[in-house]
């Protein structure tokens, strides 16, 4: 049982479109564009505790007593994504602790009021549980999904639907050669040392190569209004599904594949790339753009999700 006169940590799962932020971690005071997490902090610092629960936020402003957190706010994100990179399911902790030994927020509450403190910024929390004090959003995640937005036919951006401007990469060639694709997909399934599909940085040397892509594969997608929208484009998904990814590795791969899919690589090519364990070995300029990236999902083992109920919370 956690104490009401101490800190309680959080998990909460967050969205967002990451079109206008320098990335989801948090950027530094003298950087003109902010990360996500500086809009996070910001939110849980302007936290002010509501009335009961199921408040809608059109009376919440009305309804909050001016009791903020005393410690101070640090969230640890699960998963980090790059400018122009959107999620739908990443994840961070953080503790807090509310003034005068007041309860901790039901999660739902906290869910609320912190949606209320991002407007009108496109980022909104999803969901939000109580875990243990040892709890950490990185370290205990079992896996992470992304799926990567390709749009086929598009001559100029403006053929893309506005729905989807930001959201996919617009590709001139009408026809992918899927089978292809799925073939090479196929290749990167497994246990292997990805090195040639990471780009260099700071932490490269304390990064492992070695990661296991549990799942690589190509469907046909859609648009958000593709039903409204009358054109000659097709979507399609790569999705991606592996306990931890290297540095823009999802974005080196779904480059190789589409290169595989217009004909500029072949299969044996993308072999032969894996098996050079070599990121200098990476074609020059085939990294495919940030906006089509959606980080979707990220799973932890459900016996680390301690959920509490409201009566618990506020007694």
């Amino acid at each position: 049982m956690i104490m009401h006169n101490g800190s309680v940590r959080y998990l909460i799962f967050f969205q967002y479109l990451g079109t206008k932020y320098s990335g989801v971690m948090k950027a530094p005071p003298h950087q003109a564009v902010k990360g996500v997490q500086n809009y996070l902090e910001d939110a849980v610092r302007s936290l002010r505790p509501v009335n009961e629960v199921s408040l809608s936020l059109s009376v919440c402003q009305d309804a909050v007593r001016s009791l903020r957190p005393v410690n101070e706010v640090s969230l640890s994100i699960s998963s980090r994504t790059d400018t122009g990179v959107h999620a739908l399911g990443n994840s961070a902790h953080f503790d807090l602790q509310r003034q005068n030994g007041k309860p901790p927020f039901a999660e739902e509450v906290l869910v609320d009021a912190l949606n209320f403190h991002l407007r009108p910024e496109p980022i909104r929390i999803t969901r939000a549980y109580r875990v243990p004090g040892g709890f950490h959003a990185r370290f205990r995640a079992v896996s992470r999904t992304y799926v990567y937005r390709l749009a086929t036919g598009v001559t100029h951006h403006s053929c893309t639907p506005l729905t989807d401007a930001n959201l996919c990469w617009g590709l001139r060639h009408i026809d992918l050669d899927v089978g292809a694709m799925r073939d090479a997909a196929a290749l990167l399934v497994g246990t292997h040392n990805f090195s040639s599909f990471r780009a260099l940085n700071s932490e490269t040397p304390f990064k492992d190569p070695v990661k296991t892509l549990e799942k690589a594969s190509l469907e046909l997608g859609d648009a958000f209004v593709h039903k409204h929208f009358h054109r000659d484009i097709q979507f399609w998904e790569l999705t991606f599904k592996s306990r931890s990814f290297l540095y823009k590795q999802v974005r080196r791969m779904t480059g190789a594949l589409v290169a595989v899919g217009q004909g500029q690589m072949s299969v044996s090519g993308v072999k032969e790339l894996l098996e050079a364990q070599d990121s200098q070995a990476y074609p020059h300029k085939l990294t495919s753009p940030p906006e089509g990236l959606f980080l979707t999902r990220v799973e932890y083992d459900r016996s680390d999700l301690q959920l509490y109920t409201q009566e618990d919370s506020q007694s």
